[in-house]
């Protein structure tokens, strides 16, 4: 996906895919990231919305790497639960592609190095 501006459509769809995401996070894939917190922060569409690419942020912050893994890993699962509930509003269920949202990490680094 280049620089361009989402349309108002990708948007719509990225926001129900987020809404949707958060649900699976909560219940069917709750097993898959024992205590883990994932939340989901952002999910870009690709214009031919054959492509979602869902931003997450992990608590505790250590275990990112294990979870990143656990979720590529069962993807199919997670994109099959996504497809359960999208499947009225979409032609086709989109690819997911996940990717770690770091920013709560940086913006808790930095405050701890400003009281200091």
């Amino acid at each position: 996906m280049n620089n361009e501006i989402e349309s108002t459509r990708q948007q719509k769809i990225g926001r129900q895919i987020l809404r949707d995401m958060s649900d699976i996070f909560s219940k069917e894939a709750a097993p898959l990231i024992k205590g883990t917190m994932v939340s989901v922060t952002r999910v870009r569409m690709s214009p031919d919305f054959s492509l979602a690419k869902v931003y997450l942020s992990i608590f505790p912050f250590e275990r990112h790497p294990e979870v990143m893994k656990v979720l590529e890993e069962n993807n199919w699962m997670i994109r099959k639960a996504l497809g359960i509930r999208v499947k009225n509003q979409l032609r086709i269920v989109p690819e997911l592609a996940f990717y770690l949202d770091d920013s709560l990490e940086y913006i808790s680094e930095i405050d701890k190095l400003l009281k200091q």
